[in-house]
């Protein structure tokens, strides 16, 4: 049936993937044609890729996981944010939510989605965001709320770091040299050797040896 000339067609819908798994895009694909219809779905790999993308593109809905070779999903936002304030960024991913889900809203994210709960989720996250909401899980929520009112003062560990702390110890732990890292993060080999100093402080940790064993550990149990 024709459309009425004075009918406009629905809005097709351009969302930008990001994820270094071509299995995993592929499966966030088939969520969003399933749950939304007339939806382009572009992919990338990492965040430069990404961000000249988004230059040509403009989405109106970016998904990141957090790991990504070099510039991880937090920063990816931030810079994101920076260039296009109004774009909509929504995390995907399997790192724990009650460390990651409020840096990312401060980090510009409008969303937050495990992996795990991509299946049932994901659509009504990203139907919230493109209508103006923020959306978290309720126990993220409840977090979050809990550290704006200052009632957690119990932080330890690795919820104690900084989004760069983290980011470098993350690469730590996938076994990245100092010179590795420095080149991912667009930094000198010394800010690499400060960072790992805070670390070390703040992970009330001795060696160096300590730190790389710890960053291991934390690496393989995030997975």
């Amino acid at each position: 049936m024709l459309l009425h000339p004075h009918v406009a067609k629905p809005k097709q819908l351009h969302i930008l993937v990001v994820d270094d798994h071509p299995v995993v895009r592929k499966g966030i694909l088939a969520i969003l044609s399933s749950g939304l219809g007339s939806v382009e779905v572009a992919e990338a790999s990492d965040a430069p890729h990404a961000l000249s993308m988004i230059e040509t593109a403009r989405p109106d809905l970016v998904i990141t996981d957090i790991s990504l070779p070099g510039i991880n999903g937090i920063e990816f936002v931030k810079q994101g944010i920076a260039r296009w304030p109004a774009l909509r960024f929504l995390v995907l991913t399997r790192h724990d939510e009650e460390l990651y889900a409020e840096r990312a809203l401060r980090a510009g994210a409008r969303g937050f989605v495990m992996k795990s709960e991509a299946d049932t989720t994901l659509v009504d996250a990203v139907r919230k965001i493109l209508n103006g909401s923020v959306y978290v899980s309720s126990n993220a929520k409840v977090q979050i709320l809990s550290n704006l009112s200052n009632l957690d003062q119990s932080k330890t560990g690795v919820e104690r770091l900084s989004d760069r702390e983290i980011e470098v110890y993350e690469h730590i732990g996938q076994g990245a040299s100092r010179s590795e890292i420095a080149r991912a993060l667009n930094v000198s080999v010394k800010t690499v050797d400060s960072y790992r100093s805070r670390l070390k402080d703040k992970l009330d940790l001795r060696t160096t040896a300590q730190l790389v064993q710890s960053a291991v550990q934390w690496v393989q149990t995030s997975k």
